[in-house]
């Protein structure tokens, strides 16, 4: 644990160890490296997991957590067809045991897989089976919610050379660490010797759209 006097401590020297080396560094040329120089070059971003950087016990919290809203609700429900009133009907829902409506359910299966995909299935060439759903508690409008995915096997594929199998657990919870939902899924996810990922062609990208290295020399 850090304590506020640590911290501040360690703040101020910090702040010192800056000062000393903007000193010494007075009258001397900056290195480009470290001082924003000049130079411009094609920098690869985040790609995703590829098959070989999975490791069985990892645990990936996935980025920026999601409030649900009453929209996603009643959208959702009518995209899908889903005619329970406990998703449509305010006065309906008032009736029952959660005195309002709830988030309908597979909005949030549908939610929580996509939070995922940015850790685990980026590179998936297809996903093979959704198991063990289980909501454990409601999710309500104004909700927000955050997950998580746990690595609980990998494998390779006996019919694609190119493909490994991971399997993970994803749980969401809301903003009260409830935990709402758990599953099991399983994509079959790309290996990294067959994707050949590059900063002047990143995933999804065509060959020679946008800047392109000899655009920079």
């Amino acid at each position: 644990m850090v304590r506020d006097s640590d911290a501040h401590g360690r703040g101020d020297s910090k702040a010192r160890d800056g000062e000393d080396a903007d000193l010494a560094t007075d009258g001397e040329d900056a290195d480009p490296a470290t001082d924003g120089g000049t130079d411009r070059r094609l920098v690869g971003g985040w790609e995703g997991r590829y098959y070989e950087d999975f490791a069985v016990g990892d645990v990936y919290k996935h980025p920026y957590g999601r409030t649900v809203t009453e929209t996603d609700n009643v959208w959702f429900t009518n995209l899908s067809m889903n005619l329970n009133p406990m998703h449509f009907n305010e006065a309906y829902a008032a009736e029952t045991e959660f005195g309002e409506r709830l988030v309908d359910g597979t909005f949030v299966i549908a939610l929580a897989v996509g939070m995922s995909v940015i850790d685990v299935s980026a590179n998936a060439t297809a996903n093979l089976g959704y198991d063990d759903i289980r909501h454990h508690a409601p999710v309500f409008h104004g909700d927000t919610l955050f997950a998580e995915s746990e690595v609980l096997e990998k494998r390779e594929s006996s019919s694609r050379d190119h493909v490994g199998i991971v399997t993970t657990e994803l749980r969401a919870y809301n903003q009260n660490d409830e935990l709402v939902l758990s599953l099991e899924r399983t994509p079959m996810v790309l290996k990294r010797s067959h994707a050949e990922p590059s900063a002047a062609k990143p995933t999804g990208w065509p060959e020679g759209i946008g800047t392109q290295p000899e655009d920079l020399e």
